[in-house]
């Protein structure tokens, strides 16, 4: 029983006793804390302090051991020389970064078209009605076809094949690549939103719809909201992994952060220059990477506490 547990921590118990008589402010009111609710923040404060100490200790320790196993490997000093060389690092990282910019661009725009394609798709597959069933087959053909093509196997088609129709006419290899990311990630989105879209229950549909609003209208105020809610992680984890692969437009011969690193790499012959570019796709995933567990770990907050979500 949580009542019971501070009689565990003697010294947890002895520390909040001398904060008897605490008055804690909540807005415009104020709770006047009992001595059970202190002596269970108390414990709570212990058991966090506990834990931190030993989640502290235990990465220490598995670091420690990393470390000296790869230290220690018979290979280790060569492969530091081939992928960890600090003169390289320097050497490398502007061509790299500025290689990177165009992994940027190629991603800002996709994103945004990519969205646009997830929402009509999923807006397809949600028409009711036979007098869709045109639209309905056409889109789901086309996310069968797409989630199941490889995405490198687009890539070249689309990087190879479009420009072969029409050869005196040359085609920025950043608008290739970035159509074979949308022609592929269109389809995840759209399947992500078109499930958010049926986990809507019906009533809310049918509510809207009482209340007189066209089904336009119902999708928009009503449908989308909810189901961009209830997905947004999905699509978060969507947009990440296109931007890991937005660095594959390097096969087509765009000078990104990989072909920069691989320039780099053939005139050395040292392969820090992709360790560059890793770090570099890192750096720039990271803040989405974040916001998508935080957003997760709000909505599961939300969901406990009873509020809509």
């Amino acid at each position: 029983m949580p009542l019971e547990s501070p009689s565990r921590e003697g010294d947890a118990r002895t520390g909040a006793g001398a904060c008897a008589g605490v008055v804690e402010q909540l807005g415009d009111f104020e709770h006047h804390l009992s001595q059970v609710e202190i002596d269970r923040r108390a414990w709570r404060r212990a058991r966090t302090r506990r834990s931190t100490g030993i989640a502290v200790a235990s990465s220490l320790l598995v670091g420690a051991l990393l470390v000296t196993v790869i230290a220690t490997s018979p290979g280790w000093e060569a492969t530091r020389e081939a992928f960890f060389n600090g003169q390289y690092f320097i050497e490398s990282l502007p061509a790299v970064a500025e290689g990177l910019l165009l992994n940027i661009q190629v991603l800002l725009v996709s994103v945004v078209f990519v969205a646009l394609g997830g929402v009509l798709l999923a807006t397809a597959r949600s028409l009711r009605g036979p007098v869709f069933f045109p639209l309905r087959f056409l889109a789901a053909a086309y996310t069968d076809v797409f989630r199941g093509m490889p995405f490198i196997v687009v890539l070249y088609l689309v990087g190879f094949g479009v420009p072969a129709l029409n050869p005196t006419t040359r085609i920025p290899i950043g608008l290739l690549g970035g159509v074979a990311l949308v022609l592929t990630y269109s389809s995840y989105v759209g399947e992500v939103l078109r499930a958010g879209l049926e986990a809507v229950h019906p009533s809310q549909r049918a509510a809207a719809r009482s209340l007189g609003l066209t089904h336009a209208q119902t999708l928009q105020h009503v449908i989308v909201p909810q189901a961009v809610r209830k997905v947004a992680p999905a699509l978060m984890n969507d947009f990440i992994s296109m931007q890991k692969d937005v660095g594959l437009i390097s096969t087509l011969g765009a000078v990104d952060a990989i072909r920069a690193a691989q320039i780099h790499q053939a005139s050395t012959y040292n392969f820090t220059a992709y360790v560059v570019a890793g770090l570099l796709f890192i750096a720039l995933s990271w803040p989405f990477i974040r916001l998508s567990d935080w957003w997760t770990a709000r909505l599961q907050q939300r969901e406990q506490t009873g509020g809509m979500v």
